[in-house]
């Protein structure tokens, strides 16, 4: 569903421009200038409208969390939130997944967070344009610590399944899955706008806590061009 072009975006956006990194790239490397002292750097891919993100933060204030958006009329609802909430350990990117490894240096975020990306199960060739599809994965290892974290939810079962392949595929090891999170659903669990509306539809959602581990022989190129991302 596409959101409809908020009139007033730019104001919006200017009001709350403290959360928003313009240069990412000149972070590199030094991101937990943001926040001496952080616990952890994690960053979310596709935050929308930011109840997942506002909640994250709240939650572990010792956290850095980097909150990636490519559609800007999403973002400027997450960015009032977290202004709203007085949060100072969340921050806003408007970018492309492609670019994380321009954003972020070698072994620098502790945890990825993947919620509720787009399935592309329309034709098979889509596939590739997954967050979680193993060329994807393998794009972002050179920037995740060893042992760090990619935390994965979706209501879509293929997702899910071809999910699991593509972690083995990339070099991850999947600690932990459910596929009804909230059948017994853990404490530490957020709900993202689109969880909580698949929730009162009956549709469970599936979801996956996967390791970094060592990379298999046979990976396959993590090359991929700007032009195939979500």
């Amino acid at each position: 569903m596409r959101m409809r072009k908020k009139k007033n975006l730019l104001p919006r956006m200017e009001a709350c421009s403290s959360l928003l990194v313009a240069d990412p790239r000149a972070l590199r490397g030094r991101w937990r200038e943001l926040l001496p002292g952080a616990r952890e750097l994690r960053v979310e891919l596709g935050c929308g409208k930011g109840r997942f993100t506002v909640g994250t933060a709240q939650a572990e204030p010792d956290v850095l969390l980097i909150a990636v958006e490519k559609v800007p009329d999403a973002m400027v609802v997450a960015m009032e939130r977290a202004q709203a909430a007085g949060l100072h350990n969340v921050f806003f990117v408007d970018g492309d997944a492609a670019c994380l490894p321009e954003f972020f240096a070698p072994g620098e975020v502790d945890r990825i967070y993947i919620n509720f990306c787009n399935p592309w199960n329309k034709k098979a060739n889509h596939k590739k344009h997954r967050l979680t599809h193993t060329r994807q994965l393998l794009l972002y290892r050179p920037f995740l610590a060893d042992g760090a974290e990619i935390w994965f939810k979706c209501d879509d079962d293929d997702l899910f399944k071809d999910t699991l392949r593509y972690m083995a595929e990339a070099g991850f090891e999947v600690t932990w899955q459910t596929r009804d999170l909230h059948a017994d659903e853990p404490s530490w669990n957020i709900r993202t706008e689109h969880e909580q509306m698949f929730t009162e539809m009956g549709i469970p959602t599936k979801a996956l806590i996967a390791r970094k581990t060592s990379l298999p022989e046979n990976a396959p190129s993590p090359c991929i061009p700007h032009d195939i991302m979500e």
